[in-house]
């Protein structure tokens, strides 16, 4: 955990480094919950640049601190933090209220601001004496007094129903926020009118609206999506207010296409590559070892040096170098289905760099009678033929 103070008060934030061009990702969570909302989300995500996520003032485990809230002063927390972390020209995402600051951080610090994800929120949300009722409610009966309320514009039905455990958990978050930090949020979402911030925005814009928000209806959302300049908008079904906790996979879609294609990308997608191509050739001396490898740089030419690139990156930059499995269980499972398909030549190398991924005979042995079950005996003798051979090369010299 990260603490600092700023701003007469103290943030708690998560700040992830990189070394790539990728722009940084900064998330602004919404009002009653902290940053974990965006952990699953990122999981899917799998952004290569910088990553800050933080409790806004007033919620999680950051300070409520004394001065009179709005979204100005959230803005100039965010701001702050992102300054003393050295982030600028960041894409800023942020849901509900964290859609306003991100809104305000726009049009007073476009330094910091390269484009923004702005999820299930607007210029203005509500109106003043709504959320005056919700502050007099709070003010009576606690945030217990709410939770029902709120749990039912967060969630879509169907999650409400499929997820029970979640949306008590989430509901704990609610009422768990402190109560000085949740009003005075509530009274700057209450004094907040950012339309005419909006409708001067310079950088690129993907507005996100959850179909079945009862917060923010998708209606309001692609309004606002209307009111910027080149924005574009999506719709998220089977989603309530909070997309990052109820379609975390698809949001993580949405924003890392519209990355993607703002500018600047192609500079950082050739940058991505290169470093997947470091990572696979990396991977790949690993397992085949530096004699296979260099031999096969040395033979390649004009012809094969685009396929060399290919299977670099594609095979051995992202599948082979994927955490989820170990070299051995990739190992294994390669040399069955090379099997399978009848490809022998690969099955003798893959067997032989079996010495340098850890899968053993036995393993081997096991992957080829279930290739017998479930492709075809034929496929896995003629392997077992080959394999047989290889073993009894490697013994004859030693290896």
């Amino acid at each position: 955990m990260h603490f600092i103070d700023l701003n007469a008060t103290t943030l708690h934030f998560k700040k992830t480094s990189s070394d790539t061009a990728a722009p940084a990702l900064v998330l602004i969570n919404s009002l009653g919950t902290d940053f974990r909302i965006w952990d699953e989300f990122l999981l899917h995500l799998g952004h290569q640049g910088e990553v800050l996520t933080y409790d806004k003032r007033g919620h999680g485990l950051s300070g409520v601190g004394d001065a009179r809230y709005s979204i100005d002063l959230h803005m100039r927390d965010l701001a702050a933090l992102m300054d003393s972390q050295g982030i600028k020209n960041a894409v800023i995402c942020g849901v509900s209220v964290g859609g306003m600051i991100a809104l305000a951080l726009q049009a007073a610090r476009p330094d910091l601001v390269g484009g923004l994800i702005l999820c299930d929120t607007a210029p203005r949300i509500g109106d003043p004496q709504g959320w005056q009722d919700r502050i007099d409610a709070i003010e009576a009966n606690g945030m217990e007094g709410i939770a029902d309320a709120v749990m039912s514009r967060w969630f879509s039905a169907g999650f409400q129903e499929e997820m029970p455990a979640s949306v008590a958990g989430y509901r704990n978050l609610l009422c768990r926020t402190p109560v000085e930090g949740y009003l005075g949020t509530c009274a700057a979402i209450r004094d907040a009118d950012l339309t005419c911030s909006a409708a001067q925005i310079d950088v690129p814009v993907l507005c996100i609206a959850g179909e079945d928000d009862q917060s923010t209806p998708p209606e309001l959302v692609e309004e606002m999506a209307n009111l910027i300049p080149n924005a574009k908008f999506e719709r998220v079904r089977n989603c309530g207010h909070l997309p990052s906790i109820e379609q975390p996979e698809y949001l993580a879609h949405l924003v890392r296409q519209a990355i993607s294609r703002w500018p600047g990308a192609i500079d950082q997608r050739e940058q991505r590559q290169t470093e997947i191509y470091k990572q696979g050739m990396q991977t790949r001396r690993r397992v085949l070892g530096d004699t296979h490898v260099n031999a096969a740089e040395v033979q390649k030419n004009s012809f094969d040096a685009p396929f060399q690139e290919l299977i670099t990156e594609a095979a051995w930059g992202h599948v082979w170098s994927r955490h989820n499995w170990t070299l051995r269980e990739r190992s294994i499972v390669t040399i069955a289905l090379l099997a399978a398909l009848g490809h022998l030549d690969e099955v003798a190398m893959h067997v032989r760099a079996a010495r340098n991924t850890g899968a053993t005979r036995e393993d081997i042995s096991e992957a080829l009678l279930h290739t017998a079950i479930y492709a075809g005996v034929p496929a896995a003798n003629s392997a077992i033929k080959v394999v047989k051979n290889v073993f009894a090369q490697l013994d004859a010299s030693g290896e």
